[in-house]
């Protein structure tokens, strides 16, 4: 990526997630950046695709920042809450407005949009990262918990983003801990 392009990505990045993708427009972009609208149709051709790159450094970015809490944790249990601490201090550091993915698809939700794909891929893959730490846990009943895990996980983010009430990733952390407990229970029925 040229510098002029990587300035490009790095002020739509911050202007999409602070003030919607729907309100910024390309004027806006490429003032921030310093550069032409010239440069950056030549880079990207159009709004659009500056919204999947965005979406989809973002997701990079939290698939890298989160691997080292799961590869870190050392049993089925700490892996899942794992996920729960990474989120915690991720939305601490990056997303005060809460997730991205789910602040994009209030603006985006035809399917058609080339960013639906990155969006619901990014819920999609975190299903089957739940639904895989899961399967360590209670083989039999993998999908189903991992289903439970995500509906925590994801309406954290939301209740974070919202600030009705403080630490919601932790409360849904402690919760992902009791359902844990529950399960591990009755894992014996699963093996």
């Amino acid at each position: 990526m040229t510098p002029g392009a990587r300035r490009v990505l790095d002020a739509a990045s911050v202007l999409f997630y602070d003030r919607g993708i729907h309100a910024v427009g390309v004027d806006l972009i490429a003032a921030e950046a310093g550069v032409t609208k010239k440069t950056l149709y030549d880079r990207f051709g159009s709004k659009e695709q500056i919204v999947v790159e965005y979406l989809a450094a973002r997701d990079e970015r939290w698939q890298a920042f989160l691997a080292p809490y799961v590869e870190a944790a050392t049993t089925p249990r700490a892996r899942i809450l794992a996920v729960f601490d990474a989120s915690r201090d991720w939305a601490e550091a990056n997303s005060g407005k809460g997730c991205s993915m789910v602040n994009a698809h209030a603006e985006i939700s035809d399917p058609a949009h080339p960013a639906y794909r990155v969006i619901t891929g990014q819920k999609a893959w975190m299903l089957a990262l739940f639904t895989g730490l899961a399967r360590d846990i209670a083989p039999r009943r993998a999908a189903r918990l991992g289903r439970v895990l995500m509906l925590l996980h994801e309406g954290a983010l939301v209740a974070h983003g919202l600030r009705i009430f403080p630490d919601a990733i932790g409360q849904a952390r402690g919760e992902a801990a009791a359902l844990l407990r529950d399960t591990s229970r009755t894992a014996g029925e699963d093996k």
